[in-house]
């Protein structure tokens, strides 16, 4: 290519991006003055437009798919509800899920009837193109609405305002797991009703890559970083109570807290090297797995009382204290188990698969 026809290519990428920028604006536009017109909020509008174009929706897509929480998505589908604009019912497939309908008498006539002569504009530009002119547009559109669809949630879990708070919507989601790829300085994890989020993290020092997925909340800090021990990273995390959780942390740790009363918690992986652990388990729904491995100077485990517990010593360590027994020296598969444990009961299954100094599981 040569340097007039790369300059001729550089011109029309920067109109076409300019022209996709203003595409975007005028959607809104368009939106505003529908919703003025009908005398509704421009997020009615919205969502009725999303249900008259994809067809029954769960609300958690809705949210997604508008960029509000679902609190603010419920409480809109109240009002619509109410107007006999939409209508709710159970997903027979999946009786946790609500599916959002819209009501069709009433939406074509006044929701329809607003993007009609936009759709029949459409469709004349659209007819003056061949099969594989509009297979391009097709494809191209598909991939631009995804690029979108991935920039809402990435300003959704990015930091709001000065607070430098990250979370993501909870949706429709019915379980979840955090996992840290790679070690923090100090990490504390706490348990909350945050309504319509998933998770809320704060940090201080170097910031890590946080991503939310299907329910999987990644945080990953680089391998390598080096910084003055007044920057030293370290993160505050809390999980909403609402869903059960899986937590792993791998990468080691200088210093791990973890209150998690409240939450329904799954499972609980601690594994890369630690100095310091101390966990605060809540009320097991089930057999719930806590493995510790890689290393650790001092582990503390309490769980609530009269919560059975079975332990598991694999390493060594020079004190380890089970409820009202203790041991110094010990290790080379050491088994113990709670008064009132019961196999096919809700207890805690406890391993501690490495060498510490102190090891010490106890009720409180």
């Amino acid at each position: 290519m040569t340097s007039s026809s790369q300059e001729k290519h550089s011109d029309a990428l920067v109109e076409l991006v300019r022209e996709l920028r203003q595409f975007t604006g005028l959607s809104a536009s368009i939106f505003r003055a529908a919703a003025a017109r009908m005398e509704m909020t421009v997020t009615d509008v919205q969502v009725l437009d999303i249900l008259e174009s994809l067809g029954p929706t769960t609300a958690g897509q809705l949210a997604d798919l508008t960029g509000l929480t679902t609190g603010a998505i419920t409480g809109m589908i109240n009002r619509l509800e109410e107007a006999g604009f939409v209508n709710r019912e159970r997903d027979p497939n999946d009786g946790r899920r609500v599916i959002v309908h819209l009501t069709r008498d009433k939406s074509a006539k006044e929701v329809g009837s607003i993007f009609t002569s936009l759709e029949r504009s459409w469709n004349e530009i659209v007819s003056q193109y061949n099969n594989e002119q509009i297979a391009f547009l097709l494809e191209f559109l598909r991939n631009s609405n995804a690029v979108t669809r991935n920039e809402i949630v990435r300003l959704r879990e990015s930091p709001s305002g000065n607070e430098g708070i990250y979370s993501a919507p909870l949706g429709e989601l019915s379980s979840a797991q955090l996992v840290f790829p790679s070690g923090t300085v100090r990490l504390a994890l706490h348990a909350g009703n945050i309504e319509g989020s998933l998770y809320q993290a704060r940090f201080e020092g170097p910031v890590p890559e946080v991503k939310a997925k299907d329910g999987i909340v990644t945080i990953r800090y680089p391998r390598r970083l080096w910084m003055p021990s007044k920057l030293q990273r370290s993160s505050e995390v809390t999980l909403s109570t609402a869903i059960p959780w899986q937590i792993v942390i791998q990468g080691g740790a200088s210093e791990i807290t973890a209150d998690l009363t409240g939450l329904n918690l799954v499972a609980l992986e601690v594994k890369g090297g630690v100095s310091m652990v101390r966990l605060d388990l809540p009320i097991p729904v089930g057999i719930v797995p806590i493995l510790i491995s890689g290393g650790a100077s001092d582990v503390v485990v309490r769980r609530p009382r009269g919560v059975a517990a079975r332990a598991h010593l694999k390493g060594w360590a020079s004190s380890f204290i089970f409820d009202d027994q203790t041991f110094s020296s010990v290790g080379n598969d050491v088994r113990l188990q709670s008064q009132g444990y019961e196999a096919d009961a809700p207890h805690y299954d406890i391993e501690v698969a490495s060498s510490a100094s102190m090891v010490t599981i106890t009720s409180i």
